[in-house]
C-alpha cells in the first residue's frame, strides 16, 4: 500500500525541532544517572490533512509505512546496540490510545500525604525486595510496580494510563543499571518538562501546564515486519524485545499537524 491511500495522509520529518527536555546539562545529568541517556530520545513529523480520532488505525498505519517515515525514525538495533532507522515497511500495528486528561502536578501531591515521600521531598525507604527486573528499595517503587502493596490504589487503574503518570513512571524506573534518585523532585521535574515538550506549546497557566486539556492523540506501537504465527515473533518497532521500559508514543497534535515520537529502548547503561 503506497503511502496515502489510507486516509490520504503524508509526512515529512522535521529535523529542525529540537526537544530541551531532553538536552539541557541538568536533564542529561539525570537521564545518565537513570542510566537512559543515549537510549531515550523525542523526533518529530507533520501531515498534511486534518486528522480526526476515529481515523486512529489508518492513520499509525499509513505513518508507519510512509516513505519519509521509514528512513527516518530511529530505533536502538538490537544486534549491533547502534542507533539506526525503521529501513521496512512495517506490517502490523497495535496502537493504544492513551489518555491526556491530567495537567497538574497536584496529580502527584498524594505521594506526600499517603507517606510516600516525605515534607521534605525524601522518598521513605523500604526492606529491598524484588519485581523482575526492578530492585525495590523504596515506597514510591512499590506504589509504581507492587500491585499487593497496600498502598498500589493510590493511584486507580485508570489513573495509571495517563500519559502523565507513564512518564513519572518511566523516569523513575529507568534504564538496567539505574541509580535511583532520593528526592523526589528531579523525576517530577523532568517528567512536567516533558510532558510539556511533547504534548503543549499553548499558553501555560502559573502551574506550567496548559489552561485546557490539549487537543491530541497519544498512541504507544509496535510493529511486525512481517504477521507472525506467533505474536511475541518480527518485532520491529520498538525493539524485537519486549520490555515494560522499552516504549514509543506517537502523539498526535492534529491543530498544527505534527506528529512528536518519544523512544526509549531498555538495556544496559546508557550510549552518550
Amino acid at each position: 500500500m503506497a503511502a496515502g491511500e489510507s486516509g490520504g495522509f503524508y509526512f515529512r520529518f522535521l529535523p529542525q525541532r529540537t526537544f530541551s527536555s531532553l538536552s539541557t546539562r541538568e536533564i542529561t545529568s539525570r537521564l545518565r544517572q537513570w542510566s537512559m541517556l543515549g537510549r531515550i530520545q523525542a523526533q518529530a513529523f507533520s501531515f498534511d490533512q486534518t486528522f480526526q480520532p476515529y481515523q486512529k488505525d489508518d492513520f499509525v498505519m499509513t505513518f508507519f509505512k510512509d516513505p519519509n517515515i521509514i528512513p527516518n525514525l530511529q530505533l536502538l538495533s538490537d544486534s549491533s546496540g547502534q542507533w539506526t532507522t525503521l529501513g521496512t515497511e512495517v506490517k502490523k500495528i497495535e496502537a493504544i490510545n492513551v489518555p491526556c486528561t491530567q495537567l497538574s502536578m497536584s496529580f502527584f501531591q498524594r505521594l506526600y500525604s499517603e507517606n510516600i515521600v516525605r515534607e521534605s521531598g525524601h522518598i521513605v525507604k523500604c526492606l529491598d525486595s524484588f519485581c523482575d527486573p526492578f530492585l525495590i528499595s523504596d515506597e514510591l517503587r512499590k506504589v509504581l510496580l507492587m500491585e499487593d502493596s497496600e498502598k498500589y490504589e493510590v493511584f486507580s487503574l485508570l489513573e495509571r494510563e495517563e500519559f502523565l503518570f507513564r512518564l513519572f513512571k518511566h523516569l523513575c524506573l529507568g534504564g538496567s543499571l539505574c541509580q535511583y534518585e532520593d528526592m523526589i523532585k528531579p523525576y517530577l521535574e523532568t517528567a512536567k518538562l516533558l510532558y510539556k515538550d511533547l504534548v503543549s506549546s499553548a499558553l501555560a497557566t502559573a502551574s506550567g501546564f496548559p489552561s485546557s486539556p490539549p487537543t491530541l492523540l497519544l498512541f504507544n506501537t509496535k510493529g511486525t515486519q512481517e504477521i507472525p504465527k506467533d505474536d511475541s515473533a518480527g518485532l520491529c518497532y520498538p525493539s524485537a524485545k519486549e520490555h515494560e521500559q522499552t516504549f514509543s508514543y506517537l502523539v498526535v497534535d492534529p491543530i498544527k499537524r505534527h506528529v512528536n515520537v518519544l523512544y526509549h529502548c531498555y538495556g544496559v547503561g546508557d550510549m552518550a
